[in-house]
């Protein structure tokens, strides 16, 4: 009952408010404060104002509050525990990684790094243009391509 009481009396003051404003020719700031000074008066109406007062003083309200409060402690507590256990998050995507299975043909081999003889050499003859050329080349030929 005092609750609906206070709400009518600020939105009851909001209008005046918003009347004085509008006398001064500031409709747009009038209007706004307008919308403002109704929304108390809409929460008594649609029934929110009793349903906090009730949720405030009951007992059984706060038990549900702490109950979820204990949750959200337990829930966030092993999420520490999880990240402490996992390492560093590059080291978690490390060990997924490795956890999954490459795409790899069946019948295929890992490259043999040791049929090269050496790095080609290059002889100081060649033109600049064909530098990057034998770069390739090399890599090819110590790839055995």
């Amino acid at each position: 009952m005092i609750a609906e009481t206070v709400c009518s009396a600020v939105s009851a003051a909001g209008l005046g408010i918003a009347a004085v404003t509008a006398y001064r020719k500031r409709f747009l700031a009038a209007t706004r404060i307008a919308a403002y000074s109704l929304v108390p008066i809409g929460l008594v109406m649609t029934g929110v104002v009793e349903w906090l007062a009730d949720t405030a003083f009951s007992p059984t309200a706060w038990a549900g509050f702490a109950v979820l409060g204990v949750a959200w402690v337990l829930f966030t507590s092993t999420r520490v525990v999880e990240r402490r256990r996992g390492g560093t998050r590059k080291e978690r995507r490390a060990a997924r990684a490795a956890a999954r299975p490459e795409a790899v043909a069946p019948a295929a081999s890992a490259p043999s790094l040791g049929q090269g003889a050496g790095p080609a050499t290059r002889p100081a003859t060649q033109a600049r243009g064909d530098d990057d050329f034998s770069d390739i080349e090399a890599i090819l030929k110590k790839h055995g391509i």
